[in-house]
Protein backbone atom coordinates (compact mmCIF):
# COMPACT_ATOMS: atom_id res chain seq x y z
CA UNK A 1 0.00 0.00 0.00
CA UNK A 2 1.12 3.53 -0.83
CA UNK A 3 1.52 5.98 2.07
CA UNK A 4 -0.66 8.73 2.57
CA UNK A 5 1.36 12.27 2.08
CA UNK A 6 1.20 14.10 5.30
CA UNK A 7 -1.28 16.74 5.97
CA UNK A 8 -2.81 15.36 2.67
CA UNK A 9 -5.49 13.51 1.39
CA UNK A 10 -3.78 13.30 -2.03
CA UNK A 11 -1.21 10.74 -3.64
CA UNK A 12 1.57 13.38 -5.25
CA UNK A 13 2.00 12.20 -9.21
CA UNK A 14 5.27 10.45 -8.76
CA UNK A 15 3.16 7.94 -5.69
CA UNK A 16 0.33 7.58 -8.56
CA UNK A 17 2.96 6.58 -11.16
CA UNK A 18 4.15 3.93 -9.12
CA UNK A 19 0.80 2.24 -8.57
CA UNK A 20 0.01 2.06 -12.03
CA UNK A 21 0.34 -1.59 -12.42
CA UNK A 22 -0.19 -2.91 -15.76
CA UNK A 23 -0.48 -0.32 -18.70
CA UNK A 24 -2.08 -0.68 -21.91
CA UNK A 25 -1.92 1.94 -23.95
CA UNK A 26 -4.01 3.23 -26.92
CA UNK A 27 -3.26 6.14 -29.47
CA UNK A 28 -5.54 7.89 -31.63
CA UNK A 29 -3.14 8.26 -34.28
CA UNK A 30 -4.95 10.76 -36.63
CA UNK A 31 -5.61 13.11 -32.90
CA UNK A 32 -1.87 12.85 -32.16
CA UNK A 33 -0.84 14.15 -35.52
CA UNK A 34 -2.60 17.23 -35.52
CA UNK A 35 -1.77 17.84 -32.23
CA UNK A 36 2.26 17.29 -33.55
CA UNK A 37 1.43 19.66 -35.95
CA UNK A 38 0.07 22.27 -33.64
CA UNK A 39 3.29 21.82 -31.32
CA UNK A 40 5.74 22.09 -34.75
CA UNK A 41 7.25 18.78 -33.62
CA UNK A 42 7.47 15.79 -35.35
CA UNK A 43 7.01 12.70 -32.88
CA UNK A 44 9.70 9.67 -31.81
CA UNK A 45 7.18 7.12 -31.60
CA UNK A 46 10.22 4.72 -29.34
CA UNK A 47 10.36 7.87 -26.84
CA UNK A 48 6.97 8.58 -26.52
CA UNK A 49 6.07 4.30 -25.78
CA UNK A 50 8.85 4.97 -22.69
CA UNK A 51 7.38 7.93 -21.98
CA UNK A 52 3.96 6.95 -21.59
CA UNK A 53 5.16 2.98 -20.18
CA UNK A 54 7.01 5.42 -17.48
CA UNK A 55 8.97 2.54 -15.85
CA UNK A 56 5.47 0.57 -15.83
CA UNK A 57 4.67 -2.95 -16.84
CA UNK A 58 2.94 -2.85 -20.78
CA UNK A 59 0.38 -5.18 -21.20
CA UNK A 60 0.01 -3.32 -25.53
CA UNK A 61 0.51 -0.64 -27.15
CA UNK A 62 -2.22 0.46 -29.45
CA UNK A 63 -1.95 2.37 -32.89
CA UNK A 64 -5.32 3.27 -34.65
CA UNK A 65 -5.32 5.00 -37.78
CA UNK A 66 -6.60 5.62 -40.72
CA UNK A 67 -4.64 4.31 -44.13
CA UNK A 68 -4.42 5.22 -47.50
CA UNK A 69 -2.94 1.72 -49.64
CA UNK A 70 -1.25 3.82 -52.42
CA UNK A 71 0.77 6.32 -49.87
CA UNK A 72 4.18 3.56 -49.61
CA UNK A 73 5.73 6.59 -46.85
CA UNK A 74 2.94 5.39 -44.71
CA UNK A 75 2.69 1.80 -45.52
CA UNK A 76 6.61 1.90 -44.30
CA UNK A 77 5.93 4.34 -41.21
CA UNK A 78 3.07 1.50 -40.09
CA UNK A 79 5.55 -1.25 -40.67
CA UNK A 80 8.08 0.27 -38.98
CA UNK A 81 5.41 0.88 -35.88
CA UNK A 82 4.41 -2.71 -35.87
CA UNK A 83 7.99 -4.13 -35.43
CA UNK A 84 8.92 -1.53 -33.08
CA UNK A 85 6.44 -2.10 -30.30
CA UNK A 86 2.91 -1.32 -31.81
CA UNK A 87 -0.03 -3.22 -32.68
CA UNK A 88 -1.70 -1.42 -35.39
CA UNK A 89 -5.26 -1.06 -35.96
CA UNK A 90 -6.07 0.57 -39.27
CA UNK A 91 -9.40 1.30 -41.69
CA UNK A 92 -9.08 2.64 -45.19
CA UNK A 93 -9.60 6.32 -45.97
CA UNK A 94 -13.01 7.65 -46.69
CA UNK A 95 -13.35 10.42 -49.21
CA UNK A 96 -16.01 12.71 -48.04
CA UNK A 97 -17.95 14.73 -49.66
CA UNK A 98 -15.77 17.82 -49.21
CA UNK A 99 -13.04 16.12 -50.75
CA UNK A 100 -11.17 15.65 -47.36
CA UNK A 101 -10.35 11.57 -46.56
CA UNK A 102 -11.15 10.28 -42.95
CA UNK A 103 -11.33 7.38 -40.95
CA UNK A 104 -13.34 7.42 -37.68
CA UNK A 105 -12.06 4.64 -35.19
CA UNK A 106 -13.47 5.67 -32.05
CA UNK A 107 -15.67 3.07 -31.97
CA UNK A 108 -12.54 0.34 -32.32
CA UNK A 109 -10.85 2.01 -29.31
CA UNK A 110 -13.89 1.87 -27.44
CA UNK A 111 -14.30 -1.90 -28.00
CA UNK A 112 -10.70 -2.74 -27.54
CA UNK A 113 -10.67 -0.31 -24.43
CA UNK A 114 -13.44 -2.53 -23.12
CA UNK A 115 -12.66 -6.47 -24.20
CA UNK A 116 -9.40 -5.95 -22.26
CA UNK A 117 -10.83 -4.64 -18.98
CA UNK A 118 -8.73 -7.41 -16.36
CA UNK A 119 -6.12 -7.64 -18.41
CA UNK A 120 -4.63 -4.20 -17.39
CA UNK A 121 -4.83 -1.60 -14.36
CA UNK A 122 -4.12 1.90 -16.37
CA UNK A 123 -5.16 2.64 -19.47
CA UNK A 124 -3.33 5.64 -21.13
CA UNK A 125 -5.64 7.49 -24.00
CA UNK A 126 -4.04 9.54 -26.53
CA UNK A 127 -6.73 11.74 -28.09
CA UNK A 128 -8.56 14.62 -26.80
CA UNK A 129 -11.87 13.17 -28.48
CA UNK A 130 -14.77 13.72 -26.21
CA UNK A 131 -16.63 10.67 -27.86
CA UNK A 132 -14.74 8.49 -25.94
CA UNK A 133 -15.43 9.87 -22.47
CA UNK A 134 -18.33 7.40 -22.59
CA UNK A 135 -15.94 4.76 -23.09
CA UNK A 136 -13.41 6.11 -20.44
CA UNK A 137 -16.01 6.63 -17.79
CA UNK A 138 -17.70 2.70 -18.48
CA UNK A 139 -13.71 1.20 -17.85
CA UNK A 140 -13.52 3.09 -15.01
CA UNK A 141 -16.26 2.06 -13.14
CA UNK A 142 -14.91 -1.37 -13.81
CA UNK A 143 -11.64 -0.27 -11.68
CA UNK A 144 -9.40 1.10 -14.23
CA UNK A 145 -7.61 3.70 -14.24
CA UNK A 146 -7.50 6.09 -17.25
CA UNK A 147 -4.69 8.59 -18.05
CA UNK A 148 -5.51 11.28 -20.75
CA UNK A 149 -2.58 12.59 -23.20
CA UNK A 150 -3.59 15.08 -25.50
CA UNK A 151 -3.24 18.91 -26.25
CA UNK A 152 -4.94 20.69 -24.34
CA UNK A 153 -6.31 23.40 -27.07
CA UNK A 154 -7.42 19.54 -28.43
CA UNK A 155 -8.93 18.24 -25.65
CA UNK A 156 -12.66 17.59 -24.66
CA UNK A 157 -13.73 18.97 -21.24
CA UNK A 158 -16.05 16.09 -21.17
CA UNK A 159 -12.93 13.55 -21.41
CA UNK A 160 -10.68 15.24 -18.84
CA UNK A 161 -13.66 15.55 -16.33
CA UNK A 162 -14.10 11.53 -16.72
CA UNK A 163 -10.25 10.87 -16.53
CA UNK A 164 -8.21 9.91 -13.17
CA UNK A 165 -5.02 12.03 -14.68
CA UNK A 166 -4.83 14.46 -17.44
CA UNK A 167 -1.22 15.28 -18.99
CA UNK A 168 -1.46 18.04 -21.71
CA UNK A 169 1.16 17.34 -24.50
CA UNK A 170 2.68 20.71 -24.42
CA UNK A 171 4.39 19.33 -21.02
CA UNK A 172 5.74 16.38 -22.24
CA UNK A 173 7.03 17.79 -25.53
CA UNK A 174 10.74 17.48 -25.03
CA UNK A 175 10.69 14.18 -24.00
CA UNK A 176 8.79 12.81 -26.94
CA UNK A 177 9.55 14.54 -30.22
CA UNK A 178 12.42 13.68 -32.63
CA UNK A 179 16.37 15.24 -32.22
CA UNK A 180 17.32 16.08 -36.10
CA UNK A 181 20.08 13.67 -35.89
CA UNK A 182 17.22 11.17 -35.54
CA UNK A 183 16.73 9.23 -38.68
CA UNK A 184 15.66 5.75 -37.76
CA UNK A 185 12.39 6.23 -39.72
CA UNK A 186 12.99 9.52 -41.46
CA UNK A 187 12.54 8.46 -45.35
CA UNK A 188 14.48 10.48 -47.72
CA UNK A 189 16.00 9.93 -51.17
CA UNK A 190 19.67 8.80 -51.49
CA UNK A 191 20.72 11.34 -52.78
CA UNK A 192 19.47 14.01 -50.34
CA UNK A 193 21.45 11.58 -47.83
CA UNK A 194 24.80 11.90 -49.56
CA UNK A 195 24.12 15.91 -50.17
CA UNK A 196 23.69 16.34 -46.05
CA UNK A 197 27.08 14.05 -45.63
CA UNK A 198 28.74 16.10 -47.93
CA UNK A 199 27.75 19.19 -46.25
CA UNK A 200 28.34 17.84 -42.71
CA UNK A 201 31.56 16.81 -44.04
CA UNK A 202 32.84 20.45 -44.60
Amino acid sequence: MLSTPENSDLFTPEQVLENRGRVAIFIDGSNLFYAALQLGIEIDYTKLLCRLTAGSRLLRSFFYTGVDPTNEKQQGFLLWMRRNGYRVISKELVQLPDGSKKANLDVEIAVDMMALVGSYDTAVLVSGDGDLAYAVDAVSYRGVRVEVVSLRSMTSDSLINVADRYIDLEGIKEDIQKTPRHTNYTYRPLSGISMLDEQQGR
